[in-house]
């Protein structure tokens, strides 16, 4: 049986947070600034929408850590 950890409870909860927030930027960015970073309004507006608790699908940068 899987023991429960507090350490990775707030951990998830800290993905889950980063997830909602950086998806609510990406929706509030222009196209300019979409197109700079490489991605489509289509691409945007789809990662964007997704429920906070699904992880990206949009490629991450050499210099991400995650």
């Amino acid at each position: 049986m899987p023991r429960f950890s507090l350490t990775q409870l707030r951990y998830q909860l800290r993905c889950y947070r980063d997830y909602r927030r950086s998806r609510r930027q990406l929706l509030a960015l222009d196209d300019r600034l979409l197109k700079d970073i490489g991605i489509s309004r289509t691409q945007a507006l789809r990662e964007g929408r997704k429920a906070f608790w699904k992880q990206t699908s949009i490629a991450r940068g050499p210099y991400d850590k995650r």
